[in-house]
């Protein structure tokens, strides 16, 4: 069996989509894996932990760990990786930098663009987690399409912990509301949502939005619609109650590599209206109405359909659910290793 070794950078990182995805997929590979970390990083419940090397970040990942790595194949889960290795995958969710740029500083951007191209120029195998995503990786990236491995995500990991049965107290949310997770990121698209806030206003409803959305930023960033109440970054079970509770979850977002958060509202039968954009039709499928995220009055008109027809809303949750049940981090987890094992098949036949 292929020895398995994971680039742990991201146990250092904040909480996104991308260290979901990478947790989630770590807990689910087949062993043998050894998981390779900065000295600052903090333990993986149920699984073993290396701590390598006396650096961190980037200069960490490009020195330490290819020191480290030793004859394994190498997985790096989230966009980044050493260049001085060949064996090994890289996945890459989405080529944001490259079609949103403006949702990033120049010298992100700059950096990330220089080193998936290095790492493109080097051989290494890429992965990706949608089809939208391979098409504008290898688009930007000048690859073949066909040689990245589309892996999807999974949803299960929201269902693990019970639903927070007093967050609604406890944040004073004692009006219906329909559901935002979103971040000051431009191609978020938060500011899209304003006609949607006055329109569950007149209903005496709220729209409320979870995520990365300390309020002096917004304030001073003015790309929050009003009137929102805006409860912050909350942990699974908060997240869980959230969309167990929404009439409604809306996703107005103008680019995404897969739409976690969408397929995470299904799998707890919330109602979805999201984007035609991005990924998000093909990985909603049927299971979601889909509006305009250019259009403020679309999404708006999108979500009042979900709010007053009921035969819509139950058919939306029911299809959410089975679609969501579509998607496990099992099967992302046991693509990856596969991809994995014919790399290390094929360096073997050489």
């Amino acid at each position: 069996m292929t020895a398995l070794v994971v680039n742990g950078r991201f146990l250092t990182q904040a909480l996104t989509g991308v260290q979901r995805f990478a947790a989630e997929i770590t807990r689910m590979l087949p062993a043998p894996v050894t998981v390779l970390a900065p000295p600052a990083a903090p333990a993986m419940a149920g699984i073993a932990v290396r701590h390598v090397g006396s650096l961190a970040g980037h200069t960490w990942e490009q020195f330490d760990l290819p020191r480290h790595a030793g004859a394994g194949v190498l997985l790096n889960l989230g966009n980044t990786a050493p260049l001085v290795l060949r064996r090994q995958v890289v996945v890459i969710h989405d080529a944001a930098t490259f079609a949103v740029p403006e949702a990033y500083s120049w010298r992100f951007r700059t950096f990330y663009r220089a080193l998936q191209r290095a790492l493109v120029w080097r051989g290494v195998v890429l992965a990706t987690v949608s089809a939208f995503s391979c098409d504008q990786i290898a688009r930007h990236l000048g690859v073949d399409p066909q040689g990245i491995a589309v892996l999807g995500e999974g949803a299960e990991h929201i269902l693990r912990a019970p639903a927070d049965g007093a967050l609604h107290a406890r944040l004073g949310l004692m009006r219906p509301y329909a559901l935002a997770v979103g971040s000051l990121a431009p191609h978020k698209n938060l500011a899209a949502l304003s006609a949607t806030a006055g329109m569950l206003a007149e209903r005496g409803m709220d729209l409320v939005i979870t995520g990365d959305i300390a309020a002096g930023v917004f304030a001073g960033a003015g790309a929050v619609p009003q009137p929102a109440r805006l409860v912050g970054r909350v942990n699974d079970a908060a997240l869980r109650a959230l969309y167990e509770q929404a009439r409604c979850f809306v996703f107005p977002s103008l680019h995404e590599g897969f739409g976690l958060p969408a397929v995470e509202a299904m799998a707890c039968g919330c109602p979805v209206v999201a984007a035609f954009a991005g990924a998000l039709p093909e990985v909603c499928g049927d299971a979601a109405l889909l509006a305009d995220p250019t259009s403020p009055a679309d999404i708006a008109a999108a979500v009042a359909r979900v709010l007053d027809d009921a035969a819509l809303a139950d058919h939306l949750r029911a299809a959410g659910r089975a679609r969501a049940a579509g998607f496990t981090w099992a099967a992302a987890a046991g693509a990856l290793a596969g991809v994995a094992a014919r790399l290390a098949d094929a360096e073997h036949a050489q």
